[in-house]
C-alpha cells in the first residue's frame, strides 16, 4: 500500500475531498492545502576493523527478520545524518563512532507496518574507537566481522542494502 493511501481526509479541514493530485502528493479540493510526500532519511554505516572485515549486524525485526543488514536506521527530527548515524550505530552494537565520512546515497521503499515508506538512505564510512568491543543491542539480532570475499550480497534483505554494499565493495 502506497502511504498515502491511508490519508483520506484532509488535515487541514477534515474533507474527504482529499484526493491524488499525483504520485508523491494529495490536494484537497475543499480548501487548496497540498501534502507532498518526501524520502524519510535514512543512514547506513561501513564500518571495517584493522583486519579489513566489516562489521555486519543481523536484523532482529521485520521488514527482512534474520537477514544480514549494516548498522544504520532512521534519523530523528532535529539531528543531522552524522548525528544519526553515530546514534544508530551505538544503538545497534555499543560502537562509539569517532568519524563518519559521507559516501552516496540510495533511494530505497522500506515497508514498515503494511506501508511503503520512501526513504533516502545515506552511506558512510565510519570509524570507531575500539572494533574489539561489539554487543549486538536494540534492532540487531547479532553482528559479525566478515571479510570482504566472504560477503554474499543476496544474505543482504534490503534493497538499498545490496545496492550500497556493492557500491562499496567495487569502489575498494
Amino acid at each position: 500500500m502506497h502511504v498515502l493511501d491511508i490519508f483520506r481526509f484532509c488535515p487541514v479541514c477534515g474533507s474527504d475531498r482529499f484526493t491524488e493530485h499525483n504520485e508523491k502528493s494529495k490536494h484537497c479540493d475543499a480548501c487548496g492545502f497540498t501534502y507532498y510526500l518526501n524520502p524519510s532519511s535514512a543512514t547506513v554505516a561501513l564500518i571495517t576493523n584493522p583486519q579489513g572485515e566489516l562489521l555486519v549486524v543481523r536484523r532482529k525485526k521485520n521488514p527482512a527478520k534474520d537477514t544480514l543488514d549494516l548498522p544504520g536506521g532512521f534519523c530523528d527530527i532535529g539531528e543531522t545524518a552524522e548525528e544519526g548515524v553515530c546514534r544508530e550505530v551505538m544503538e545497534e552494537t555499543g560502537l562509539k563512532v569517532t568519524r563518519a565520512d559521507y559516501l552516496f546515497t540510495v533511494p530505497n521503499r522500506y515497508l514498515y507496518s503494511g506501508m511503503t515508506i520512501p526513504t533516502m538512505d545515506q552511506f558512510f564510512r565510519c570509524e570507531v574507537e575500539d572494533t574489539a568491543h561489539v554487543h549486538a543491542m536494540d534492532d540487531a539480532k547479532d553482528a559479525q566481522w566478515l571479510k570482504p570475499e566472504d560477503i554474499r550480497l543476496e544474505d543482504f534483505g534490503l534493497t538499498s542494502v545490496r545496492q550500497g554494499l556493492a557500491r562499496f565493495l567495487q569502489e575498494k
